[in-house]
């Protein structure tokens, strides 16, 4: 998780094997040992102290150690009080991928940049 004094960003990468068959063709997701999922979620602090959903630009690049890269496009879900954002990506077994995330929730003000590593495994 990211946290400053306007939002909490949380995120999260995993095989999209995790997923239910029926929650992957509900949203449109390709479940397969080599395809993990990212899932981001943007909370706006408010003055009262709590938080709510709110929407972002959200984009990804992953590279592993050789430096080949993947675009991640993400698609928006909205679900009851939930707003959350789903990005799929390949990899191949004891892949470590190096992740570049871009969450820009205010179109004036400049994205967030949040990088992180994960080593995935096929099943």
């Amino acid at each position: 998780m990211f946290s400053d004094d306007r939002y909490e960003i949380h995120y999260n990468a995993f095989n999209s094997t995790f997923v239910t068959p029926d929650v992957a063709a509900r949203h449109g997701l390709t479940r397969s040992g080599n395809r993990g999922l990212m899932n981001v979620a943007i909370l706006e602090k408010l003055d009262d102290g709590s938080t709510r959903p709110t929407t972002a630009l959200v984009t990804a690049k992953s590279n592993n150690l050789l430096q080949q890269g993947q675009d991640i496009s993400y698609r928006q879900v909205t679900e009851s009080d939930a707003i959350y954002y789903l990005g799929e990506f390949r990899f191949t077994n004891e892949e470590l991928l190096n992740f570049t995330l871009s969450v820009q929730p205010d179109p004036n003000q400049p994205a967030y940049q949040i990088q992180f590593q994960q080593t995935f495994y096929q099943d």
